[in-house]
């Protein structure tokens, strides 16, 4: 929700403060909300949405290359809303302006898969808080499968009233943190290719293309949870024989 501001009005020339009066200003701001995939960020921005609309807000909800598909914004729980498409010709501006204007009201924006939107979409969506009035929520992934910011992701941090990053963290097959978001053919690691090809982390087609999360040891070495498998298929998976285990006596009951 906009953010509170305490401001003073009164002469300011007068050297009396307490003829001063304070009011509470309310000023809308631009919210960017970031991670990798599985972090939970569409599951945010629906529930975004639903705690300001229970509160009598009006909003509307706009995503780009969802894995459910055109106009709408699903989440891997299960969850989904229609929304708006937001493809490369939608002037966000332009879209709300019309809308007042036919008499509709909004309160706020919800973008998700923010970092699909161009830099000019971004530059817009601050046009829209700064001159309407009206909170954004984006929501979106800060790097692609080369590590690379996509430009609208890069776009938001140079322009956010606040940049979040999410608190629950996505892990990588060996169970640490994952901050990389590496495409995969076949469980194969690639680092070359288009930056936007849409797939997800839960594809099981022959030869799709699909997403895995990784730490930045398995990017770096692109291993893949597919290929750690094989790796761990070994004859003797352990540098010692069963021969060679020693009972430790008060250790165990």
């Amino acid at each position: 929700m906009a953010a509170c501001r305490r401001t003073r009005c009164g002469s300011p020339h007068s050297s009396n403060a307490a003829a001063d009066v304070w009011h509470d200003v309310f000023v809308s701001e631009l919210i960017f909300y970031a991670g990798t995939m599985d972090c939970g960020k569409s599951t945010l921005a629906l529930q975004t949405d639903h705690n300001h609309s229970s509160r009598g807000r009006a909003g509307v909800v706009f995503t780009h290359l969802d894995r459910a598909g055109d106009s709408v914004l699903s989440s891997r729980l299960g969850l989904a809303v229609p929304a708006v498409e937001a493809s490369g010709t939608l002037d966000f501006r332009a879209y709300v302006v019309q809308r007042l204007s036919a008499g509709q009201r909004i309160d706020y924006l919800i973008c998700d898969e923010a970092q699909f939107y161009t830099e000019a979409q971004i530059d817009q969506l601050a046009t829209v808080v700064d001159e309407l009035g009206i909170d954004v929520y984006a929501f979106g992934i800060m790097t692609d499968f080369r590590t690379r910011l996509f430009p609208g992701s890069a776009r938001l941090v140079e322009l956010a009233d606040r940049v979040h990053v999410l608190q629950v963290e996505a892990l990588c097959w060996c169970g640490a943190r994952a901050i990389h978001n590496a495409r995969t053919v076949n469980g194969e690691m690639v680092v070359e290719g288009s930056q936007v090809m849409v797939g997800d982390t839960a594809s099981t087609v022959v030869n799709s293309v699909s997403y895995e999360v990784l730490c930045r040891t398995h990017y770096r070495s692109r291993t893949t949870a597919s290929r750690a498998q094989r790796g761990h298929m070994s004859a003797e998976p352990l540098p010692f024989g069963p021969d060679e285990v020693v009972d430790l006596p008060g250790q165990y009951t």
